[in-house]
């Protein structure tokens, strides 16, 4: 990604770290300020699952999901949150999922973490406001190699194109300085579980 944006004349620049660690999270962070001066958009996209009964889900892999999932965006956002009250300004958006609103079987660590990463962005939400930081959380499903290789039966023409979720977070943070929206959802027209 960092190449493709390169190459239409922007700059970008990938950091590969474990965002379940906080020893490699804070001072990738402290990077980031001292190269360009602020943190002024954290977006906690990345997700893990294990696709098994609960009482098949070993205890190794139920807490690796929930690292992933909840644990590394809280880590971001401790550090993140940190340094945008310095600044006095910033955005936290969180990537939930419609798995945080539902349930469907054999994803239980998914859920879970899911479920509280969006109790996780809106007491964010609450905390953050008063130092002028924006928290949202972004509930959708869409069409990538994470659902599709767990489900190779899902009716693709029911999910969305995973640029229209990037649209969406695109649109929150284009909202005026005294506006933010705490959540939206954003779901294909065509999709069959959700009401």
């Amino acid at each position: 990604m960092a190449l493709e944006i390169q190459a239409d004349g922007g700059k970008a620049a990938a950091l590969r770290l474990d965002i379940s660690d906080a020893q490699q999270v804070e001072p990738a962070f402290q990077q980031i300020v001292t190269e360009h001066g602020s943190l002024d958009i954290l977006i906690n996209n990345a997700g893990i699952d294990i696709t098994l009964p609960v009482d098949e889900v070993s205890v190794s892999d139920w807490e690796r999901v929930l690292q992933v999932n909840l644990h590394g965006p809280f880590i971001t956002s401790k550090y993140a949150l940190s340094q945008m009250k310095q600044q006095g300004s910033g955005h936290i958006v969180n990537v939930t999922s419609t798995a945080a609103k539902r349930a469907w079987a054999n994803a239980s660590a998914y859920h879970a973490s899911k479920w509280g990463l969006l109790g996780l962005s809106h007491a964010l939400h609450v905390e953050a406001r008063p130092h002028n930081i924006k928290v949202t959380a972004i509930v959708g499903g869409m069409r990538t190699p994470f659902l599709l290789d767990r489900f190779p039966d899902i009716d693709v023409d029911t999910l969305q194109d995973p640029q229209n979720v990037a649209d969406t977070i695109r649109y929150v943070l284009a909202q005026p300085p005294g506006t933010v929206i705490p959540e939206v959802t954003v779901l294909p027209m065509r999709e069959t579980s959700w009401p």
